[in-house]
C-alpha cells in the first residue's frame, strides 16, 4: 500500500454519548469511500469497526479501533472511539493522537452527558471540531431542537453548513448552506438563508479584513466564507455542524468534504514538544519527514496466538519497516519488520509511515502504551498519556487450579492492553484486586481474559483491610511452662500495653530491671509479640498503634531458652490485647466527588448516609461542584455505580487512603460478622 503525504492526512477521532451512531458513521463513510462494498450493522456485529466478541455480544464499543478511508486523494484515519463512561481510557488515548474531533449527537436525544464529557477532552487536547446530527430518520427527531441543545452547551460557535430536508420517516437528505447553487425547497428558503447569515457572521470574525467588509455591508464571497470557516475551525472560534443519518448512509459524504476542507492536516498543527533524554531539554519537532524520528504508541492489543500490536502515531521523521527503533522509555533497541495501516481488524503492509500517521508494529518486546519510539542517537520523550484512576474494585480469584497458573501472565497482558485497569496486591486481605473505572470495564476486561488467554476468574467484592487496636492499658503475664521428661520449656514476662495515637504503628520498649529476664532472650520475646500483631482479638486482623513494654519476668537456668520466651511473649500480647478494651479500625479514604450543582444536596445527603464526614464544597464555575469528603471504605464499595445512578452520568470521583478511625461500637458486631462470612456472590 502506498503512503500518503503528511498534508493530505486528515486524523479525527468519533467522540459521543454511547448510542449515538459513532460505528455505524465509520461504516458510512467507509463504504462511501469505497473501502468496504457490504455495509455492517452494529445489532448484526458485522462492522469493520467494532470487531471483538465483547463489542458483538452488547452491540457497543469497548476500544478505540482505527478507520482508513479515501476521499478525495486524501487520507483520512477515524478513531472511532467508546462512548460509555467505563471505556474513558479509550477516548484519552484517541484523543491524544487526533488532529481533530468529530461529535457525534442523536437527533432525538440532544447533547447528552457522555457528550458533554468528550468535550470536555477535546478541550484539554485543544483539538479543532466538528459537529455531525444523527439519526435525523429517528423518531422524534428534531433539528432545530438539537440545534438549540448543541449552541446551549458548546456557544454560538457551533454553526449549521447543511440544513435538513425533512425529518424522521419524511427525512430524504441535506441541503448545503455552503453551495449556492443548491436548490432548496420553498419551505426551508427562510431557515437555509438564517442559516447562511449566521455561518457569513462567524466567518467574518476570524479575519480582521473579512470583519471590515461584513461590517460595512459587503457580501463575503463562498471562497471567503469557506476560508473564514477553516481559519476558525483551526482556532476553535467556529464549529460547523453537519447532519445525517448513518444508518441510511446519508451525510457521511458530505461530512468526509468537510472533514477534507475545513480539518487541519497534521502538518498544519502546532509543532511538537518533547524531551531530549541525553540531556532533559525540552525541544519542539517539526512534523517533518527528514526530522528525528519520534512516534507515540498509543494502544496496546495483547493477544496469546498473535502476539501484542502497538499502535503508533508518527510526530516526526519517517518510521521504515525493516528497520530497528530505540525505545526511549525503556532504553532498549526493537526490531521493526513490518508497519502497518489498519481497518478495524484488518492490516494493510506499508514500507513506511511518514509524519501525521497512524498505524501499527507487531510483536515490539518493550514498548508498552504511551512509550516513545524513534532514533538511539537522539533519544526523544514524547509526554505520556494520563489515564483516569480506577475506582471500582473487585477482587478476583481463579476459577480452577488451571486457570491459577495461567491467571498471573493474562491479568498482566490485559492490564498492559489496557491502562485505566490495575492490579494490586491488598497486603492486609491478601486479596488480588483488579481496579477499573466501573462495573462493566471490569466484567469486559475478564471477559477478554477468557477469550484472549483461556483464563476464568471470579469476581467478589473485596474484603474491606480493618485493622484493630486497644482503647485502654493494662499490665499482663504469662508464664510459659511445659514438661516432659528432660529438659524442659519455661519463659515467663510482664507485659505492660498501652494504646498509641492513630497511625503510629506499633513500638517495644523494655524495662526490665535486675536481669529477671536475661537479656539473650529479650529480642526473642519482641518477635514473639510481633508474630502475635498479625491475630487481631476481635476479628483476626492486624493489630496496630500500641506499645508492648517488657517490665518484668524470670528464668529456668536449664528450661529457659530463645523459643520459650517467643512464646511467653507471643501469648502474653495476645492475652494483654483481649484485656485492653480492644477496638476495630476501619480504612477511610478522602473522596473528590464532582457533580453539577443541582446534584450536590443530594449527594451530600447520600454521603451523610454513608457515615461520611463532609470537609467542604467548592464552585468550580462551570456549573459544577467539587464535594470534599472522608467516608469509610466499607461504604464506597459500589459508589461508582451508585454516583453514576443518582446524577445520570454526570457526576465523577477520585478517592484516596487517608487514614484509620475507630468503627463505632453499635457497627463493630455487624462487621465483624460480615468478615467471617463475607459477601461471596459472583458479581
Amino acid at each position: 500500500m502506498t503512503t500518503t503525504a503528511t498534508d493530505l492526512l486528515r486524523n479525527i477521532v468519533l467522540l459521543s454519548h454511547s448510542g449515538a451512531g459513532k460505528t455505524l458513521l465509520g461504516e458510512a463513510m467507509l463504504h462511501s469511500g469505497g473501502v468496504i462494498d457490504r455495509f455492517g450493522r452494529t445489532e448484526d456485529g458485522t462492522t469493520a469497526s467494532d470487531y471483538e466478541e465483547e463489542e458483538i455480544k452488547r452491540q457497543g464499543s469497548v476500544q478505540l479501533s482505527i478507520l482508513r478511508c479515501p476521499w478525495n486523494n486524501h487520507q483520512i484515519n477515524i478513531i472511532d472511539t467508546p462512548g460509555y463512561a467505563d471505556f474513558r481510557g479509550e477516548v484519552i488515548s484517541g484523543t491524544r493522537v487526533a488532529d481533530a474531533a468529530v461529535f457525534v449527537v442523536e437527533a432525538s436525544a440532544g447533547v447528552e452527558v457522555g457528550t458533554q464529557q468528550t468535550w470536555q477532552i477535546a478541550d484539554q487536547q485543544k483539538l479543532p471540531r466538528l459537529i455531525f446530527i444523527n439519526k435525523m430518520d429517528r423518531e422524534n427527531a428534531d433539528f432545530q431542537r438539537t440545534m438549540e441543545s448543541i449552541t446551549e452547551s458548546f456557544g454560538r460557535q457551533c454553526v449549521a453548513i447543511q440544513i435538513p430536508v425533512g425529518a424522521d420517516t419524511s427525512f430524504t437528505g441535506t441541503i448545503s448552506v455552503l453551495d449556492p447553487n443548491t436548490t432548496i425547497p420553498e419551505d426551508l428558503q427562510e431557515t437555509v438563508e438564517s442559516a447562511r447569515e449566521a455561518l457569513t457572521e462567524a466567518a467574518a470574525e476570524t479575519d480582521d479584513e473579512l470583519t471590515m467588509k461584513y461590517l460595512e455591508g459587503e457580501s463575503l464571497s463562498d471562497e471567503e466564507i469557506r476560508q473564514g470557516i477553516r481559519k476558525g475551525v483551526a482556532s476553535g472560534s467556529v464549529v460547523p455542524v453537519l447532519v445525517g443519518a448513518a444508518a441510511q448512509k446519508i451525510g457521511a459524504k458530505e461530512l468526509m468534504e468537510a472533514i477534507v476542507d475545513f480539518i487541519p492536516s497534521p502538518s498544519e498543527s502546532d509543532a511538537i514538544s518533547a524531551t531530549d533524554k541525553t540531556n532533559g531539554n525540552e525541544i519542539s519537532l517539526p512534523r517533518v519527514a527528514n526530522g528525528p524520528l519520534a512516534a507515540l504508541v498509543f494502544k496496546t492489543s495483547a493477544d496469546a496466538f498473535v502476539g501484542k500490536l502497538s499502535y503508533v502515531k508518527v510526530l516526526s521523521g519517517t518510521l521504515k519497516s525493516d528497520s530497528q527503533l530505540w525505545n526511549t522509555n525503556a532504553e532498549e533497541t526493537e526490531r521493526v519488520g513490518q508497519a502497518f495501516v489498519l481497518n478495524g481488524k484488518m492490516q494493510e503492509s506499508v514500507d513506511q509511515l511518514l509524519p501525521g500517521d497512524i498505524g501499527a508494529i507487531a510483536k515490539l518486546n518493550s514498548v508498552l502504551t504511551g512509550h516513545t519510539l524513534g532514533d538511539k542517537d537522539t533519544p526523544l520523550v514524547l509526554p505520556d498519556l494520563e489515564f483516569p484512576r480506577p475506582v471500582y474494585d473487585r477482587a478476583i480469584y481463579p476459577k480452577s487450579k488451571a486457570d491459577l497458573d495461567k491467571m498471573t501472565t493474562a491479568l498482566a497482558r490485559i492490564a498492559e492492553e489496557d491502562p485505566s485497569l490495575k492490579i494490586r496486591r491488598e497486603p492486609i486481605t491478601l486479596e488480588l484486586v483488579l481496579a477499573g473505572l466501573g462495573d462493566t470495564h471490569v466484567s469486559v476486561a475478564t471477559e477478554k481474559m477468557k477469550r484472549k488467554f483461556g483464563v476464568e476468574i471470579i469476581l467478589k467484592q473485596p474484603k474491606v483491610p480493618y485493622k484493630e487496636s486497644i482503647s485502654s492499658a493494662t499490665k499482663v503475664e504469662y508464664r510459659h511452662k511445659k514438661q516432659s521428661g528432660g529438659s524442659g520449656q519455661f519463659g515467663h514476662v510482664w507485659l505492660e500495653i498501652q494504646p498509641l495515637p492513630r497511625g503510629s504503628g506499633f513500638e517495644f520498649d523494655v524495662k526490665v530491671v535486675g536481669g529477671s529476664v536475661p537479656r539473650e532472650y529479650i529480642p526473642s520475646v519482641e518477635k514473639g509479640v510481633r508474630q502475635s500483631l498479625s491475630d487481631g482479638a476481635i476479628a483476626g486482623f492486624p493489630i496496630v498503634d500500641l506499645k508492648a513494654t517488657l517490665v518484668d519476668g524470670s528464668s529456668h537456668s536449664v528450661d529457659s531458652s530463645g523459643i520459650s520466651f517467643e512464646i511467653a511473649g507471643n501469648r502474653a500480647l495476645s492475652k494483654g490485647v483481649r484485656e485492653a478494651s480492644p477496638t476495630l479500625l476501619e480504612p477511610i479514604l478522602h473522596a473528590k466527588i464532582t457533580v453539577p450543582d443541582n446534584y450536590s444536596g443530594d449527594i451530600i445527603g447520600d454521603l451523610n448516609g454513608k457515615r461520611g464526614k463532609i470537609l467542604g464544597m467548592n464552585p468550580l464555575g462551570d456549573g459544577t461542584s467539587e464535594i470534599e469528603s472522608e467516608v469509610p471504605q466499607s461504604e464506597m464499595q459500589r459508589y461508582a455505580t451508585d454516583l453514576r445512578s443518582q446524577t445520570q452520568g454526570r457526576g465523577s470521583f477520585t478517592v484516596e487512603f487517608a487514614h484509620y478511625e475507630e468503627v463505632p461500637a453499635h457497627l463493630v458486631e455487624r462487621l465483624v460478622d460480615e468478615t467471617k462470612d463475607p459477601n461471596e456472590a459472583k458479581i
